[in-house]
């Protein structure tokens, strides 16, 4: 059996709710060739009781990819990170970092940060289950509990269980009071936890995630940890990440331009739609336009790309080539800005 060869994890796109589905990684894979892709969270009950090829399925060439797992019970998860392994991810992450009240009911999430022995009795059962690593995304803290220490003897127990890789969000979840979307923006920020997290265990992975949006950023604390993960600027400039591959793993083949990608993504859409249906209770062409709304990011016209884009009826028309039609708006709103500018010298 061949071994399979994955790039390291020095970048990586996180897991999002709603959001890293696996049209949107599809999407981003078409930019960056060696970035880490996670899926949304899937909790183990939604494995148990759902359909596993709307939660499991994805599309080969989004390797590497893992798998974000959400429950607290070690017998569910080493069943449910084998169904991942079965299906053929690179990856079973366990979610110890989520603050939303659902998850909390469900006790786990971040929660599960004040149970250092439960995560590792998880993450035994799942590394006894599965060949392919498995790793524990956290918070620093949570509630009014944040020093180092505390986040320091909660890696170290689950280390001690078999974990190597431990994913940093570096803020503090707030169980109570604040929003999922808060908890992103209002706890400080505490790179300073991650790096010093490295230097205590210099033989485990640590890798950074929080409000990271600049490749100066990235390369900034790459001198402290392992990897950086991307979250939202990820999501709403996807082109940003463009660079990845030549900085972060010295492969200098020429990047797609924005148009190249949609042009590679309108064959992809057509074959989901005739796979899965559009409409109806099928898989409608917004489910995949919908996350490409910020790749003209930043450049003139992209509003109109935007509002093309978002245009209720020519998306019920299920027609792909809206892209190619955003595009060519795009562009006429580019032309005019260029008139403007030459007839005003």
């Amino acid at each position: 059996m061949t071994t399979k060869v994955l790039p390291p994890r020095r970048v990586s796109v996180a897991p999002m709710l709603d959001w890293s589905d696996r049209h949107c990684r599809q999407f981003h894979r078409h930019i960056t060739r060696h970035t880490w892709l996670y899926t949304e969270m899937v909790t183990t009950g939604s494995l148990f009781h759902g359909d596993l090829q709307r939660h499991l399925e994805f599309n080969p060439d989004e390797h590497p990819v893992a798998l974000q797992l959400g429950g607290s019970e070690p017998a569910d998860l080493a069943h449910c990170a084998k169904l991942g392994e079965e299906w053929g991810y690179d990856e079973i992450n366990l979610n110890c970092g989520c603050p939303s009240e659902r998850v909390q009911k469900g006790a786990f999430g971040a929660c599960l940060m004040a149970e250092p022995q439960l995560v590792a009795d998880c993450v035994k059962a799942m590394k006894d289950a599965v060949s392919i690593d498995v790793t524990v995304k956290h918070r620093i803290g949570i509630n009014d509990v944040d020093s180092y220490e505390f986040m320091r003897d909660f890696v170290g127990q689950v280390a001690d269980a078999g974990c190597k890789t431990f994913i940093v969000h570096a803020r503090t979840a707030i169980l109570k009071g604040l929003s999922p979307r808060e908890n992103r923006e209002i706890p400080p920020l505490k790179y300073d936890y991650a790096y010093r997290l490295k230097r205590e265990f210099s033989e485990l992975e640590i890798i950074l995630n929080g409000g990271i949006k600049t490749t100066a950023e990235m390369q900034q604390h790459l001198q402290h940890v392992d990897g950086v993960m991307i979250g939202r600027e990820a999501y709403h400039n996807p082109y940003f990440m463009a660079d990845f591959d030549a900085l972060f793993y010295e492969d200098m083949t020429p990047v797609k331009t924005r148009e190249e990608i949609l042009h590679a993504m309108i064959p992809y859409i057509h074959r989901q739609l005739e796979l899965y249906g559009n409409g109806g209770k099928g898989l409608r062409l917004n489910s995949v336009i919908r996350h490409m709304l910020g790749l003209m990011m930043g450049l003139v016209g992209a509003r109109a790309f935007r509002q093309t884009l978002s245009d209720s009826k020519k998306l019920a028309s299920g027609n792909p080539d809206i892209l190619l039609e955003a595009f060519e708006r795009m562009q006429t709103v580019t032309a005019y800005d260029r008139s403007l500018e030459v007839s005003s010298q």
